[in-house]
């Protein structure tokens, strides 16, 4: 007599810092996760294939793409999303950034943008525009805004180093 599949696992992680004990489906993705039972919406869902960057999210300090990791790998992990992120102050210079530099536009990708630019703004190194363009050449902008997105991640480090002198 074969076994029956598990449907659902109990899973306890820290999102945004705040314990989550819950359970969810084996094949539910982290995107999903977070957005329908935490409401947590800011991680968008576009091409579902982990190409298009706007599903992006941090766990254990690493960007990933929830559409491609299941809830259950996150098991004991410290995930951060756009809100946890922004609420927390981390993406300030970036935000401020991205909004002086009108780099933002429709928004749809800027969260996975914000979150792949403060893994690059967390190395001591300043990269040179072509670099900040291939690390963020994973990230889909279709209103083709990624000279003002460049713009403002250099600019992001500009105000760093200004801050370190």
């Amino acid at each position: 007599m074969s076994a029956t599949p598990q449907r659902h696992l109990e899973i306890e992680l820290r999102v945004n810092g705040t314990p989550v004990r819950r359970l969810v489906g084996v094949r539910q993705h982290l995107a999903d996760f977070l957005r329908d039972e935490l409401e947590l919406t800011g991680t968008h869902l576009g091409c579902e294939h982990g190409v298009c960057g706007a599903c992006s999210v941090l766990v254990n300090g690493d960007v990933v793409r929830g559409c491609l990791m299941l809830a259950v790998q996150a098991q004991g992990a410290a995930v951060e999303t756009i809100e946890g992120l922004s609420e927390s102050g981390a993406l300030t210079e970036l935000q401020d950034a991205f909004y002086r530099r009108n780099a933002a536009q429709c928004g749809f990708c800027t969260s996975g943008m914000l979150l792949t630019a403060l893994q690059l703004l967390r190395r001591e190194r300043v990269p040179s525009r072509a670099e900040i363009r291939e690390y963020i050449s994973g990230n889909f902008c279709r209103c083709t805004g990624y000279h003002a997105i460049v713009d403002a991640i250099a600019a992001a480090f500009d105000t760093r180093k200004a801050k370190t002198r």
